[in-house]
C-alpha cells in the first residue's frame, strides 16, 4: 500500500486538473479551487515518493 498510495495521489491530480480545465469557462473560482487540489495533491504524491 505504501508504494501504491503516491501513484494514487499522482492519478488524483491528472483527474482534477482535467476537472478544472473542463470548469474553467462555467465557473472560475470552482476551478481554481479544483485546481488547487491538484497542485496540493501532485506535491503530496511527488513528495511521498521520494
Amino acid at each position: 500500500m505504501r508504494d501504491l498510495l503516491p501513484l494514487l495521489l499522482l492519478a488524483l491530480s491528472g483527474f482534477l486538473a482535467g476537472g478544472a480545465y473542463a470548469m474553467w469557462k462555467s465557473s472560475r473560482l470552482f476551478a481554481v479551487t479544483l485546481a488547487t487540489t491538484a497542485v496540493l495533491a501532485l506535491v503530496g504524491g511527488v513528495l511521498w515518493w521520494s
